[in-house]
């Protein structure tokens, strides 16, 4: 057997694909690939723009250790919180990630649901200048307090192609949009001829993305919601802040950090603040099955990812696909 083939029950699988497994929050993603690494001799890559902080833990849904079985987890909970890490940074390592698991012959699995950040993989972004703090900080007092879709305005002046691409509620994009246009002198729709190549690897990625049944889903994500608060979620995020973490930072901006904090600052109530995080995860959860609709060749697979039947139908659809390859 060659060393870029593994054995795997009556087949093999051929080091040729390289898998990632998306879906919405609490769809029981991390679960489904810790399953398929056990059965495929895969490595786990993260794919999750929270769950890449330090600190962050309560809400993120981050594998414990002890429930990762062994499974090697790559970039999960490696950086500062007080970095705003972008979706670029974390394609590039990815893309390093994918060439060292490849090289010992094991399955590469991208796992999380930020489409962002496979996006930034399949796409890579062209090369954007660094964060001007200052400008960043006049953005986020002006969004705070006129609204993100004040600044979707600003953008619409600015820079017309990119604004139109862009939900005027989507702050982070559109944040950025502004800061590259005044930055640069240039729109971000004139300069994205200037996009690298997509790394070799991304040419052989395949998309699994979980589509759980909506109700279920969102009964899940209120208890779970309901379970973060009850497990020190406030207390966790109070200790955040006072170690010198931003409050508009990338890290604190996730759901439910940001309804914390604003009932930290005496912006709403206790009660207040669970009950719109379950509604923000919610409407979250729909956003990211609208966003993984819109991109190409994803292979959808009903169900959540606890279900053995669903290990099972994507365990013999990689399989399959080597076997013909």
């Amino acid at each position: 057997m060659s060393a870029n083939r593994l054995r795997e029950g009556e087949g093999e699988i051929q080091r040729s694909q390289v898998i990632a497994v998306v879906g919405p929050t609490a769809s029981g993603k991390s679960a489904l690939a810790v399953a398929l690494a056990l059965q495929l001799k895969g490595e786990i890559i993260n794919c999750d723009s929270v769950q890449v902080y330090q600190g962050i833990e309560i809400a993120t849904a981050k594998v414990p250790v002890g429930e990762r079985r062994g499974i090697p987890h790559h970039l999960i909970d490696f950086v500062s919180p007080q970095v705003n890490y972008t979706a670029g940074e974390w394609a590039r390592a990815a893309a390093q990630k994918i060439e060292d698991i490849e090289a010992r012959a094991h399955l590469p699995l991208l796992v999380g649901g930020t489409g962002l950040y496979l996006r930034a993989l399949r796409r890579p972004f062209f090369p954007s200048p660094p964060t001007d703090g200052g400008l960043r900080a006049r953005l986020t007092e002006m969004r705070q307090s006129c609204g993100p879709e004040h600044l979707h305005r600003l953008l619409q002046r600015l820079d017309p192609l990119s604004a139109a691409a862009l939900y005027p509620r989507d702050w982070p994009r559109v944040q950025r949009a502004i800061e590259v246009r005044l930055q640069t002198g240039r729109p971000m729709s004139q300069q994205k001829d200037a996009r690298p190549e997509p790394v070799e690897s991304s040419r052989r990625l395949r998309v699994f993305a979980l589509n759980p049944p909506r109700t279920e889903l969102y009964r899940r994500i209120n208890e779970r919601t309901e379970a973060h608060f009850a497990a020190g979620l406030v207390d966790e995020v109070e200790g955040l802040l006072a170690a010198g973490v931003p409050p508009d930072s990338n890290a604190l901006g996730a759901h439910g950090y940001r309804r914390v904090v604003e009932f930290l600052r005496g912006q709403r109530d206790l009660e207040s603040a669970i009950e719109q995080t379950k509604l923000n995860v919610r409407h979250y959860a729909k956003r990211q099955l609208t966003w993984f609709r819109h991109e190409p060749d994803v292979e959808w697979f009903d169900g959540f990812g606890e279900d053995e039947q669903v290990v099972i139908r994507m365990r013999r659809a990689i399989q399959v696909s080597s076997l013909a390859n």
